[in-house]
């Protein structure tokens, strides 16, 4: 397993977080607001809060949700070869 297992492997754990991430949201969303999330937060017809509570709730948690991801699957990668993967430095 090299670079291309590597990418296979990351890019995995990318597509799956993002859809986990959608779906955390929505629901999230729905939950402590009682609407539906704003469909276009760039469109004018939405308020200033929601559009910026959407943008700040929503950049953090895909980002958290991707680091996670890439973290599990950098763990995977170690465990099956014995060491990171390329491009990724051990941390002293």
């Amino acid at each position: 397993m090299g670079a291309v297992g590597w990418k296979v492997i990351g890019g995995g754990a990318a597509v799956l977080s993002g859809i986990a991430a959608k779906m955390i949201l929505t629901n999230g969303w729905k939950v402590a607001t009682g609407n539906e999330p704003p469909a276009n937060p760039e469109n004018p017809d939405t308020s200033w809060s929601e559009a910026v509570s959407w943008a700040v709730v929503s950049g953090a948690l895909v980002g958290v949700v991707r680091m996670l991801a890439a973290r599990k699957a950098a763990s995977y990668y170690r465990h099956s070869t014995g060491h990171l993967p390329p491009k990724m430095e051990e941390v002293s």
